[in-house]
């Protein structure tokens, strides 16, 4: 069947959110959601911060939330703190019960795509769909206009001998061995005996070794006195996070292409978290009264510069902590962030620092060499970091 309004290509967060709010704020339009697997969102946790949404997308977000918790602990070397802001996580099966039975009919499930353009998408075995609009959500896409690095992790959901004894989660416990960038593990608490234990590298290259990970795992967990019963599910991923970039290039590149999530450049460049940006453009979206390809492609570029704007500081954070100072002494950097105030830490997290807060977070000593953070500051251009770190993987090659 051809005619749609709108086609989603790839199930995942932005995709899904943004059909489940088409869904229920414009039934009107025909849409259709195309997702390879057996169900929508993969297999993922997204987490985000009460202060990263308001209390109406909060509202609309509350079906899928499985676990909240009123505060979170931070562990590094020399310090360790208590942070009371309210977090929040979404499976990907609460993520897929909730919103798949809302698509109905509009969703396809074990649909594998061969071709997109803004108004059409090819199948694996050669149909042909046709829309007045085809957004793209089928993740990162490979350009040379970024300069990345990357957030890459394994996390293993598991069920204890014994009850863990954790009260909150700890979203970055740094007081394990570097191997070679910056390290911490993740615990999210879902249950007395059952938790989400995540190893985390931020790292120059999207290459990963799942089972010095899953090792990780095992020794961490074996260091904490908790005996591992099963191993529920796995998950695992690599984010990106934007040192620099051409981004007018970028977007010219895309040709007039709708697209959402990691593929549109909307997440925040330090964390990697993108919950946030997919609530805001699906709501966008949904309030466009003609979405056709090119409404959508000024929409989403629209909505997508102005973040790359706004997150020129974090940027910068980012060259200082992979471009500054030792792979192994990066933690320093976010031990010494951390222990700014906790409404400054909030509103990095929301994405929204405000002047005070960003020179609050670059006076005082430097965590790293200062001649590297002046040298990583002025490295603008994607193509003087691609130098930078092609030479430092040859070094130590």
């Amino acid at each position: 069947m051809s005619g749609y309004d709108i086609i989603l290509a790839g199930g995942g967060l932005a995709n899904g959110l943004l059909a489940w709010r088409l869904r229920t704020h414009r039934p009107e339009l025909r849409i259709l959601l195309l997702e390879q697997g057996d169900a929508l969102g993969g297999n993922h946790t997204w987490s985000f911060h009460d202060g990263d949404l308001d209390t109406a997308q909060k509202a609309w977000l509350a079906p899928l939330v499985g676990t909240r918790w009123p505060g979170y602990d931070v562990v590094f070397p020399d310090y360790a703190r208590t942070l009371d802001s309210g977090y929040a996580s979404i499976a990907s099966g609460d993520f897929a019960r909730v919103i798949e039975p809302a698509l109905g009919p509009a969703l396809r499930l074990g649909a594998r795509i061969d071709e997109v353009t803004p108004t059409t998408v090819r199948l694996a075995g050669g149909e042909l769909l046709s829309a007045r609009a085809v957004i793209d959500g089928r993740g990162m896409r490979a350009s040379a206009r970024l300069a990345l690095g990357y957030q890459t992790f394994l996390g293993q959901e598991v069920r204890l001998q014994a009850p863990h004894g954790l009260a909150r989660p700890v979203i970055m416990d740094a007081g394990v061995a570097q191997q070679g960038g910056y390290r911490f593990v993740y615990l999210l608490p879902f249950g007395a005996d059952r938790l989400l234990i995540e190893d985390t590298h931020y790292v120059d290259t999207a290459a990963w070794e799942p089972e010095r990970l899953r090792a990780n795992i095992a020794a961490y967990a074996g260091a904490r006195g908790w005996r591992i019963a099963e191993v529920l599910r796995e998950e695992h991923g690599s984010l990106p996070i934007v040192l620099a970039g051409d981004v007018d290039g970028y977007w010219n590149d895309l040709a007039g292409q709708p697209c959402t999530g990691l593929r549109a450049g909307l997440f925040h460049p330090t964390t990697g978290y993108s919950l946030p940006h997919a609530v805001r453009l699906a709501e966008r979206i949904a309030q466009l009264p003609e979405p056709d390809a090119p409404a959508l492609f000024a929409a989403i570029r629209q909505e997508a510069l102005a973040a790359w704007r706004g997150q020129r500081f974090f940027r910068l954070l980012n060259r200082m902590l992979f471009l500054a100072g030792e792979p192994d002494r990066r933690w320093r950097v976010m031990q010494r962030f951390y222990t700014l105030p906790p409404g400054l830490v909030a509103r990095f997290y929301a994405g929204r620092p405000t002047l005070a807060d960003m020179a609050r977070v670059l006076t005082g000593k430097p965590p790293v060499p200062v001649g590297a953070a002046v040298d990583a500051a002025f490295r603008t251009h994607p193509d003087r970091i691609h130098s930078r770190i092609n030479r430092d993987i040859r070094t130590i090659a």
